[in-house]
């Protein structure tokens, strides 16, 4: 009965709602395909092989799942690991990352229908939702049917999230209730389930999968061709702020204007990277009418061959190069984090043993603070302090590479969080996990009473 009431609700607000989405799809060409897959016409799953159904919204997610879905699928060869996304970039990333080894496709609406016939269609033993995806309709489907579904590297968000569920706390205690386990990222999102009634023996620190899929290097393929086209050489620093948000350019331009004002910077230049795409065009306008160098990414592809002016600006407004920049960069500021947004991911950047500089505004990253706490990275509060930054690093390249190497340090400390999921997950498959590289997880040997 309350699914049905909920497809009464989303339906409404799909009335409502309607000419947004038509807006998106004729501006963005946003959420035109895929609509057979949305309403439930997953691939159909054959034979008498247990599946495991793994999803993540959207690139972020589908990107953390990686080491998860190698490492099920390692330990576990007897079960077929499916993956789905919500996005068209997270079905991309999707693909790119898993097929054709593994059949990937869109997750259902919220609408029973689309719910029963996707459920039917892949038979799940087990459902794994990346990060919190939770839909009251799916998770009903799943219980009705016994299958268990869990949270790997769960959160919530403090500023929107959280509060929403805490306004309905007896709901969201259901939804979440009806779980068969959680693995959180952190301590801090642990208490914020606890909060909403979820039983303690269902929560499980896992810690951040982030950390495992962080490539540990000194160098990143691609970059190199990335320097050629923008004729970066290691003679003139590069400054690169990754992730950035609206507003945040133009605090980041003044930290660098002003450490332009010091002739022996003169040389440095500056790599600005957007966090979404739609504002590109934006964030060009005002690097030029700031009345700098202006370069895009876009005009200097691979094979091409350009140069950057001493203190220019370079416009990153490619998909796919935030890593390369970071790998080029001496010194890395990771948006989202000077303007109250929450923060862009820090760890791709401290993993390549870069110092890196964030802003206060860091709440869907508790990490930061322990991070902070250990040195891993620096807090900057303004504009000012961010040149400070970048001026002691660029005048003690010594000590920027020691916090660089700290900040790596930290990382992998970190790392093991995909090793405790798969351990809670083996559990409710009923096995043991394996204890050694490339073993498998065995049947648990129940005594009898």
């Amino acid at each position: 009965m309350f699914g049905w009431v909920l497809n009464l609700a989303y339906g409404a607000a799909l009335v409502v709602t309607g000419p947004v989405w038509l807006a998106r799809m004729i501006r963005h060409g946003k959420y035109r395909r895929g609509w057979r897959q949305r309403l439930g016409r997953a691939p159909r799953s054959y034979g008498l092989q247990p599946v495991i159904w793994i999803h993540g919204v959207s690139v972020g997610e589908v990107n953390a799942a990686g080491k998860l879905v190698d490492e099920l699928h390692s330990q576990m060869p007897d079960f077929r690991v499916v993956v789905s996304a919500t996005t068209d970039t997270g079905l991309a990333a999707a693909a790119r990352r898993f097929g054709p080894d593994h059949a990937v496709f869109r997750y259902p609406v919220d609408f029973t229908f689309a719910v029963g016939a996707a459920l039917k269609r892949v038979r799940p033993t087990l459902v794994i939702l990346m990060e919190g995806d939770v839909w009251p309709n799916f998770v009903a489907g799943c219980r009705r049917r016994d299958i268990p579904v869990v949270v790997v590297n769960g959160r919530l968000g403090p500023r929107k999230g959280y509060p929403r569920y805490r306004r309905f706390r007896r709901v969201a205690g259901k939804l979440f209730g009806d779980l068969s386990a959680i693995g959180v990222q952190h301590e801090t999102y642990a208490e914020m389930f606890r909060s909403l009634g979820v039983a303690d023996e269902k929560i499980h620190v896992t810690g951040m999968m982030k950390y495992d899929s962080a490539e540990i290097a000194d160098a990143v393929a691609g970059q190199d061709a990335l320097a050629a086209a923008l004729g970066l050489d290691d003679a003139a620093p590069l400054l690169v702020a990754g992730g950035t948000g609206s507003g945040e350019e133009a605090v980041v331009l003044d930290a660098f204007d002003g450490l332009g004002a010091e002739g022996r910077f003169a040389a440095v230049r500056l790599a600005i990277v957007p966090r979404k795409p739609e504002r590109f065009e934006e964030v060009a306008r005002l690097i030029a009418s700031r009345g700098g160098s202006l370069v895009r990414r876009s005009e200097r592809p691979d094979g091409s061959a350009g140069t950057t002016p001493p203190g220019g600006v370079i416009l990153g407004d490619t998909m796919g190069d935030l890593r390369k920049f970071y790998a080029l960069a001496d010194a890395v500021f990771v948006g989202r984090s000077l303007v109250p947004e929450g923060g862009s991911d820090m760890i791709e950047a401290a993993a390549l043993a870069k110092p890196v500089a964030l802003g206060p505004h860091t709440f869907n990253f508790p990490q930061a603070d322990t991070m902070a706490e250990a040195q891993a990275v620096r807090r900057v509060a303004d504009a000012a302090e961010l040149a400070r930054a970048w001026e002691d690093w660029l005048t003690d390249p010594d000590r920027a590479a020691a916090e660089g190497r700290k900040a790596r340090d930290f990382v992998r400390a970190q790392q093991g969080a995909t090793r405790r999921n798969v351990e809670m997950i083996c559990g409710l498959l009923g096995r043991r996990p394996a204890v050694r590289p490339g073993a498998i997880a065995m049947d648990l040997v129940r005594e009898q009473a």
